[in-house]
């Protein structure tokens, strides 16, 4: 089976890396080509365009920042459609909302193009260990075929339903993810405001109840200052204001969630929507106790 991969950042270019470990015949294109070069000297071919990847791919996967992107890359000039054929297999894993999804699905069937939506959990250690957690929506018979594929990149492959069953389970993930972060960010916030011993309360909080990803992974990078990203600030705002909306047509409420996404919303207005989610210790640096 030969792939297509667009969109190497921070997950996609090791995402591509390891499908070319596991043997697997690569066209790669990105925006910025020079970060492709590092795929080149692994022996991928570096194509021009999308159009190029699907003429020269059985399979494309798309690993871009959000729907206006995959939209440019699906139907913009010299895009995906343009070199497709009749049994092409699209797979968006990148994370926008259920709606686009079958967007995408139901207008990529008239070119013949089988459509995929898989987001993935795990960050970008999980992206370079190909250990993510990947949530696939869409026909079963076409997952089972790209399946080998998907387990190239991740260790946890669920098939979750139909088109946008994977986009509407990665903003329940989302959801989860946003609070955890603020409740590690407030409970930093408040043990340095009184002076706690930082590496006791890293010791106690991932040996705990209170212990998860999120503590074992961020929590170190906080201590350090490291604010670089695993996954941008920006994105997971982007992503909470998918999950409302969603939630909107559902005339479900969800005020954890909307605060999350105040708080993202305000670290991004701050400058820090390219810095990592943990980044988010620095929205409350800058918060007024009340009486100051």
């Amino acid at each position: 089976m030969r792939v297509g991969f667009i969109g190497l950042g921070i997950m996609g270019l090791p995402m591509a890396m390891n499908i070319l470990k596991a043997g697997y015949q690569l066209t790669a294109y990105n925006r910025t080509r020079s970060r492709a070069e590092p795929l080149r000297s692994l022996g991928a071919y570096i194509a021009n365009s999308p159009r190029e990847v699907a003429e020269r791919s059985d399979v494309v996967i798309a690993m871009v920042t959000d729907a206006p992107d995959v939209e440019e890359i699906l139907f913009g000039r010299e895009g995906v459609v343009e070199g497709a054929r009749p049994g092409l297999i699209f797979i968006d894993m990148g994370t926008n909302s259920p709606e686009y999804a079958r967007s995408f699905a139901e207008r990529l069937s008239k070119y013949g193009v089988e459509f995929l939506d898989a987001p993935v959990t795990g960050g970008d250690k999980g992206a370079r260990e190909g250990t993510l957690t990947i949530m696939v929506g869409g026909k079963y018979e076409v997952f089972k075929k790209v399946e080998p594929v998907l387990r190239a990149m991740g260790r946890t492959i669920i098939y979750v339903g139909d088109v946008g069953s994977g986009q509407l389970m990665k903003l329940l993930n989302q959801i989860v993810v946003a609070i955890n972060m603020v409740a590690l960010a407030e409970a930093m916030a408040l043990a340095r405001k009184a002076g706690i011993d930082e590496e006791k309360l890293y010791q106690i909080l991932s040996s705990g109840a209170a212990n998860s990803f999120t503590v074992q992974y961020y929590m170190p990078k906080i201590m350090k200052g490291d604010l670089e990203p695993g996954f941008r600030a920006a994105h997971l705002k982007k992503d909470l204001g998918y999950a409302l909306k969603t939630a909107s047509k559902l005339s479900a409420k969800l005020p954890a969630t909307e605060l999350a996404y105040k708080l993202y919303e305000d670290l991004v207005r701050i400058g820090y929507g390219e810095k990592g989610t943990h980044s988010l210790i620095k929205l409350y640096e800058n918060l007024k106790s009340r009486g100051e």
